[in-house]
Protein backbone atom coordinates (compact mmCIF):
# COMPACT_ATOMS: atom_id res chain seq x y z
CA UNK A 1 0.00 0.00 0.00
CA UNK A 2 1.35 3.40 -0.97
CA UNK A 3 2.03 5.92 1.77
CA UNK A 4 -0.58 8.28 0.37
CA UNK A 5 -3.19 5.52 0.21
CA UNK A 6 -2.49 4.51 3.80
CA UNK A 7 -3.13 8.04 5.01
CA UNK A 8 -6.24 8.33 2.85
CA UNK A 9 -7.55 5.12 4.43
CA UNK A 10 -7.52 6.85 7.80
CA UNK A 11 -8.23 10.37 6.56
CA UNK A 12 -5.00 11.57 8.12
CA UNK A 13 -2.44 14.10 6.86
CA UNK A 14 0.24 13.21 9.40
CA UNK A 15 1.22 9.80 10.80
CA UNK A 16 -1.80 7.69 11.70
CA UNK A 17 -2.14 6.94 15.43
CA UNK A 18 -3.57 3.50 16.18
CA UNK A 19 -3.69 2.83 19.93
CA UNK A 20 -3.01 -0.76 20.94
CA UNK A 21 -5.23 -2.16 23.69
CA UNK A 22 -3.82 -5.07 25.71
CA UNK A 23 -7.08 -6.90 26.25
CA UNK A 24 -8.29 -8.09 29.64
CA UNK A 25 -12.05 -8.33 29.12
CA UNK A 26 -14.83 -6.77 27.08
CA UNK A 27 -15.62 -4.01 29.57
CA UNK A 28 -11.99 -2.89 29.68
CA UNK A 29 -11.82 -2.84 25.87
CA UNK A 30 -15.06 -0.90 25.60
CA UNK A 31 -13.87 1.67 28.14
CA UNK A 32 -10.60 2.24 26.29
CA UNK A 33 -12.25 2.43 22.88
CA UNK A 34 -14.53 5.16 24.17
CA UNK A 35 -11.45 7.07 25.36
CA UNK A 36 -9.63 6.81 22.03
CA UNK A 37 -12.73 7.66 20.02
CA UNK A 38 -13.32 10.64 22.26
CA UNK A 39 -9.86 11.96 21.44
CA UNK A 40 -10.28 11.38 17.71
CA UNK A 41 -7.97 8.41 17.10
CA UNK A 42 -8.57 6.87 13.68
CA UNK A 43 -8.75 3.25 14.84
CA UNK A 44 -7.10 0.74 17.15
CA UNK A 45 -5.59 -2.70 17.50
CA UNK A 46 -6.63 -5.30 20.06
CA UNK A 47 -4.07 -7.85 21.27
CA UNK A 48 -4.37 -10.96 23.48
CA UNK A 49 -1.24 -10.37 25.52
CA UNK A 50 -2.41 -12.28 28.61
CA UNK A 51 -4.28 -15.31 27.29
CA UNK A 52 -4.85 -17.54 24.30
CA UNK A 53 -6.93 -17.10 21.18
CA UNK A 54 -9.83 -19.19 22.49
CA UNK A 55 -10.40 -16.70 25.31
CA UNK A 56 -9.80 -13.75 22.98
CA UNK A 57 -12.42 -14.62 20.37
CA UNK A 58 -15.55 -14.18 22.54
CA UNK A 59 -14.29 -10.73 23.52
CA UNK A 60 -13.82 -9.80 19.87
CA UNK A 61 -17.31 -11.02 19.09
CA UNK A 62 -18.76 -8.93 21.90
CA UNK A 63 -16.88 -5.77 21.00
CA UNK A 64 -17.29 -5.65 17.22
CA UNK A 65 -21.07 -4.97 17.16
CA UNK A 66 -20.72 -2.24 19.77
CA UNK A 67 -18.45 -0.15 17.52
CA UNK A 68 -19.52 -1.02 13.97
CA UNK A 69 -17.98 2.05 12.31
CA UNK A 70 -14.62 2.06 14.10
CA UNK A 71 -11.58 0.67 12.28
CA UNK A 72 -10.48 -2.25 14.50
CA UNK A 73 -7.49 -4.47 13.84
CA UNK A 74 -6.28 -7.48 15.82
CA UNK A 75 -3.01 -9.09 16.77
CA UNK A 76 -3.08 -12.75 17.77
CA UNK A 77 0.08 -12.80 19.85
CA UNK A 78 2.94 -15.01 18.66
CA UNK A 79 1.13 -16.23 15.55
CA UNK A 80 1.61 -15.58 11.87
CA UNK A 81 -0.97 -14.74 9.24
CA UNK A 82 -1.10 -18.42 8.27
CA UNK A 83 -3.10 -19.05 11.44
CA UNK A 84 -4.74 -15.65 11.70
CA UNK A 85 -6.31 -15.37 8.26
CA UNK A 86 -8.54 -18.45 8.59
CA UNK A 87 -9.69 -17.17 11.99
CA UNK A 88 -10.47 -13.73 10.58
CA UNK A 89 -12.24 -15.36 7.65
CA UNK A 90 -14.43 -17.39 10.02
CA UNK A 91 -15.25 -14.30 12.08
CA UNK A 92 -16.13 -12.46 8.89
CA UNK A 93 -18.49 -15.22 7.78
CA UNK A 94 -20.27 -15.01 11.11
CA UNK A 95 -20.72 -11.25 10.86
CA UNK A 96 -17.72 -10.07 12.90
CA UNK A 97 -15.55 -8.28 10.37
CA UNK A 98 -12.24 -6.88 11.54
CA UNK A 99 -10.44 -4.35 9.43
CA UNK A 100 -6.82 -5.33 9.88
CA UNK A 101 -4.33 -7.87 11.12
CA UNK A 102 -0.93 -7.14 12.61
CA UNK A 103 1.51 -10.03 12.82
CA UNK A 104 4.57 -9.61 15.05
CA UNK A 105 6.50 -11.64 12.48
CA UNK A 106 6.02 -10.88 8.81
CA UNK A 107 8.18 -13.92 7.93
CA UNK A 108 10.66 -12.04 5.76
CA UNK A 109 14.09 -13.63 5.36
CA UNK A 110 16.51 -10.91 4.31
CA UNK A 111 19.13 -13.51 3.33
CA UNK A 112 16.98 -14.85 0.49
CA UNK A 113 15.47 -13.48 -2.68
CA UNK A 114 11.86 -12.51 -3.38
CA UNK A 115 11.02 -15.88 -4.92
CA UNK A 116 12.55 -17.74 -1.95
CA UNK A 117 10.33 -16.20 0.75
CA UNK A 118 8.49 -19.46 1.28
CA UNK A 119 6.34 -18.54 4.30
CA UNK A 120 5.61 -15.02 3.06
CA UNK A 121 4.57 -16.49 -0.29
CA UNK A 122 2.21 -18.91 1.47
CA UNK A 123 0.71 -16.00 3.40
CA UNK A 124 0.25 -14.08 0.15
CA UNK A 125 -1.57 -17.06 -1.35
CA UNK A 126 -3.77 -17.31 1.75
CA UNK A 127 -4.66 -13.64 1.45
CA UNK A 128 -5.42 -13.98 -2.24
CA UNK A 129 -7.82 -16.88 -1.77
CA UNK A 130 -9.41 -15.76 1.49
CA UNK A 131 -12.80 -14.11 1.82
CA UNK A 132 -11.22 -11.80 4.41
CA UNK A 133 -9.71 -8.86 2.53
CA UNK A 134 -8.50 -6.68 5.36
CA UNK A 135 -5.34 -4.65 5.89
CA UNK A 136 -2.20 -6.65 6.74
CA UNK A 137 0.97 -5.44 8.40
CA UNK A 138 3.81 -7.72 9.44
CA UNK A 139 6.82 -7.24 11.68
CA UNK A 140 10.11 -6.64 9.86
CA UNK A 141 13.34 -6.33 11.87
CA UNK A 142 10.96 -6.52 14.83
CA UNK A 143 11.54 -6.93 18.56
CA UNK A 144 11.75 -10.46 20.00
CA UNK A 145 12.18 -11.93 16.52
CA UNK A 146 15.37 -13.22 14.91
CA UNK A 147 17.99 -10.43 15.09
CA UNK A 148 18.68 -8.71 11.78
CA UNK A 149 22.00 -6.96 11.22
CA UNK A 150 21.67 -3.29 10.40
CA UNK A 151 23.25 -3.67 6.97
CA UNK A 152 20.21 -5.74 5.96
CA UNK A 153 17.51 -3.31 7.16
CA UNK A 154 16.96 -1.73 3.76
CA UNK A 155 16.91 -5.03 1.87
CA UNK A 156 14.49 -6.57 4.40
CA UNK A 157 12.11 -3.66 3.88
CA UNK A 158 12.47 -3.89 0.11
CA UNK A 159 11.55 -7.58 0.21
CA UNK A 160 8.60 -6.93 2.49
CA UNK A 161 6.97 -4.44 0.14
CA UNK A 162 5.73 -7.30 -2.02
CA UNK A 163 3.99 -9.11 0.82
CA UNK A 164 2.15 -6.66 3.09
CA UNK A 165 0.16 -3.45 3.03
CA UNK A 166 2.45 -1.74 5.54
CA UNK A 167 5.82 -2.69 6.96
CA UNK A 168 5.86 -2.71 10.76
CA UNK A 169 9.02 -2.31 12.79
CA UNK A 170 10.02 -1.59 16.40
CA UNK A 171 12.79 -0.83 18.82
CA UNK A 172 14.61 -3.56 20.70
CA UNK A 173 11.85 -4.08 23.28
CA UNK A 174 8.41 -2.92 24.40
CA UNK A 175 8.52 0.78 25.21
CA UNK A 176 11.86 1.27 23.42
CA UNK A 177 11.83 3.43 20.33
CA UNK A 178 13.83 2.38 17.27
CA UNK A 179 17.06 4.10 16.38
CA UNK A 180 16.42 6.81 13.80
CA UNK A 181 19.13 5.28 11.61
CA UNK A 182 17.14 2.07 11.47
CA UNK A 183 14.05 3.97 10.39
CA UNK A 184 15.98 5.80 7.67
CA UNK A 185 17.31 2.48 6.33
CA UNK A 186 13.85 0.91 6.35
CA UNK A 187 12.36 3.98 4.70
CA UNK A 188 14.96 3.78 1.96
CA UNK A 189 14.19 0.12 1.36
CA UNK A 190 10.43 0.55 1.56
CA UNK A 191 10.29 3.30 -1.03
CA UNK A 192 6.71 4.58 -1.15
CA UNK A 193 5.23 1.61 0.74
CA UNK A 194 3.69 2.51 4.09
CA UNK A 195 5.92 2.07 7.16
CA UNK A 196 4.64 1.97 10.75
CA UNK A 197 6.36 1.80 14.15
CA UNK A 198 5.05 -0.33 17.01
CA UNK A 199 7.17 0.48 20.05
CA UNK A 200 8.53 3.37 22.04
CA UNK A 201 6.55 6.21 20.50
CA UNK A 202 5.24 8.90 22.82
CA UNK A 203 4.15 12.56 22.60
CA UNK A 204 7.72 13.75 23.16
CA UNK A 205 9.45 11.83 20.35
CA UNK A 206 6.75 11.32 17.71
CA UNK A 207 7.74 14.42 15.73
CA UNK A 208 11.25 13.01 15.27
CA UNK A 209 9.85 10.04 13.33
CA UNK A 210 6.93 11.76 11.61
CA UNK A 211 8.77 12.69 8.38
CA UNK A 212 9.77 9.08 7.74
CA UNK A 213 6.91 6.88 8.92
CA UNK A 214 3.22 6.72 8.21
CA UNK A 215 1.74 5.39 11.41
CA UNK A 216 2.28 4.57 15.06
CA UNK A 217 0.78 1.58 16.87
CA UNK A 218 1.19 2.67 20.45
CA UNK A 219 0.33 1.44 23.94
CA UNK A 220 3.01 2.16 26.55
CA UNK A 221 3.53 5.72 25.34
CA UNK A 222 -0.11 6.68 25.89
CA UNK A 223 -1.08 4.47 28.80
CA UNK A 224 -1.71 5.61 32.35
CA UNK A 225 1.53 5.60 34.34
CA UNK A 226 2.42 2.07 35.53
CA UNK A 227 -0.76 0.71 33.90
CA UNK A 228 -0.29 -1.72 31.00
CA UNK A 229 -3.99 -1.85 30.15
CA UNK A 230 -5.60 1.59 30.13
CA UNK A 231 -5.17 4.66 27.94
CA UNK A 232 -4.43 8.07 29.41
CA UNK A 233 -6.65 10.43 27.42
CA UNK A 234 -4.34 13.40 27.93
CA UNK A 235 -1.29 11.52 26.59
CA UNK A 236 -3.25 10.35 23.56
CA UNK A 237 -4.40 13.91 22.91
CA UNK A 238 -0.79 15.11 23.05
CA UNK A 239 0.36 12.36 20.68
CA UNK A 240 -2.36 13.15 18.16
CA UNK A 241 -1.41 16.83 18.31
CA UNK A 242 2.28 15.98 17.81
CA UNK A 243 1.45 13.91 14.75
CA UNK A 244 -0.70 16.62 13.24
CA UNK A 245 2.14 19.08 13.71
CA UNK A 246 4.48 16.61 12.06
CA UNK A 247 2.67 16.65 8.72
CA UNK A 248 5.12 16.05 5.88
Amino acid sequence: MQRSDFKKLFKSEGPVVLPVIHVLDASQVERNIKVLMGEGAQGCFLINHDFGIDQFLPILEEIRPKFPSLWIGVNFLATTALLAIPILEDLNRRGFTFDGYWADDGCIDESKGQSEQQIALRIAAFRQSSEWKGFYTGGVCFKKQRPVKSRFFASAARLATGFMDAICTSGDATGISPDIGKILDLRRGAGETALVVASGINPDNAANFAPYVDGFMVATGINIEDDFYNIDASKLKQLLAACNHGVQ
